[in-house]
């Protein structure tokens, strides 16, 4: 026994739309908005009355800390070679270090 065509259809509504299961006329979009025009000439006008913007209240005596303490310093790599941190040796030679040796 098979649940009717109606049911089978209500369990399709349920997925996700993608290009490939419609016809050619249909745009998902992002659900952001347009903050502006396009002009004949493939140009974009940005209305500034349709940009958002937000208003960040005064947070000087605000109980919540960010997840990084604002008093620590900036900190440098110091490398051997060229490359830098994207040099493999540099890489396996920090993992050895930290992790020992496998």
């Amino acid at each position: 026994m098979q649940p009717t065509r109606a049911l089978q259809a209500l369990r399709y509504r349920k997925l996700r739309l993608t290009t490939k299961d419609v016809n050619k006329g249909f745009y998902k979009g992002t659900r952001t908005g347009s903050m502006g025009r396009h002009t004949k000439y493939g140009g974009y006008i940005i209305e500034w009355e349709k940009v958002r913007t937000y208003v960040c209240p005064d947070l000087t005596d605000f109980k919540l800390t960010p997840f990084v303490t604002m008093n620590m310093r900036k900190t440098f790599g110091q490398y051997e070679s060229a490359a830098g941190p994207k040099d493999p040796a540099v890489y396996l030679a920090r993992w050895k270090a930290e992790n020992g040796l496998d």
